[in-house]
């Protein structure tokens, strides 16, 4: 099964990083968010891509066209000028990267990538820019088995700020960061049937607005609930939350 991910829009809500490269480039411990994410399909049998590029989506095809560059170590025999490869960190993966178009919405961006999904009775859908623990493989299963066109990962968002526990107007503590209002969210990750794609119309057409919600009044969109870890990374705060999870080793989605 193919994976294709957005991974070309502008991420002006992060602009502190996204002013140098695009958003999906961004670092987590050491490695952009995207490789975390094909790490995460790939740890379910998932390794073949397609990346949805955009703005600056050279910098996308310059880290996989010298990859190992970026996981190995490496002699440089200058003299001689050759290149010697040391301990080569290389991934089960083939990927495909798509010029989709800067200004491109999310639908379109897909409908661009369809000759690239030819054959396939059902593909993964994703954002460059959020993670989680999700049973990839186990959501894949769930679509298989209800045969309608598309499944749509549901997950309970996580409260931002601290609570208060009151009594009327008595405080009687704190909450740290509680669950959200309880609601189930669209968590980004979907199994679809090449199909959904004709619902696309061109490139103006946005994939959450349009063609998902048509699929919804269709009764061809089915939730698979996840309530475990998801955390997206629409900011720099965001982005330092994976870091420091990251950094002290308790990355729920590292599945690998």
């Amino acid at each position: 099964m193919k994976a294709v991910i957005l991974a070309g829009g502008l991420g002006t809500r992060i602009s502190e990083e996204t002013h140098l490269r695009p958003k999906p480039m961004i670092e987590i411990g050491g490695k952009p968010i995207l490789w975390h994410i094909m790490k995460m399909y790939s740890a379910h049998g998932v390794n073949d891509f397609v990346i949805c590029c955009g703005y600056k989506g050279y910098l996308i095809k310059e880290y996989f066209a010298n990859y190992f560059l970026h996981t190995s170590d490496v002699t440089f025999d200058i003299a001689r000028n050759t290149m010697e490869v040391h301990e080569r960190h290389a991934e089960p993966w083939r990927v495909t990267l798509v010029d989709t178009g800067e200004s491109t919405m999310t639908g379109g961006r897909l409908k661009r990538v369809a000759p690239y999904l030819e054959g396939e009775d059902a593909f993964c859908f994703t954002y460059g820019d959020g993670v989680s623990n999700l049973d990839i493989g186990d959501s894949i299963a769930f679509h298989r088995n209800h045969g309608k066109l598309a499944t749509i990962t549901a997950v309970r968002p996580p409260g931002r700020y601290g609570a208060l526990r009151l009594d009327g107007r008595r405080v009687e503590g704190f909450i740290e960061k509680p669950d959200g209002d309880g609601s189930w969210i669209n968590g980004g990750f979907f199994v679809l049937s090449p199909k959904c794609i004709e619902l696309i119309v061109d490139d103006t057409t946005t994939w959450e607005a349009g063609p998902l919600s048509k699929l919804a009044e269709t009764n061809e969109l089915v939730a698979y609930e996840h309530a475990g870890f998801w955390q997206p990374m629409d900011t720099l705060r965001e982005r330092n939350l994976l870091e420091q999870l990251w950094f002290l080793g308790h990355a729920p989605w590292k599945a690998w």
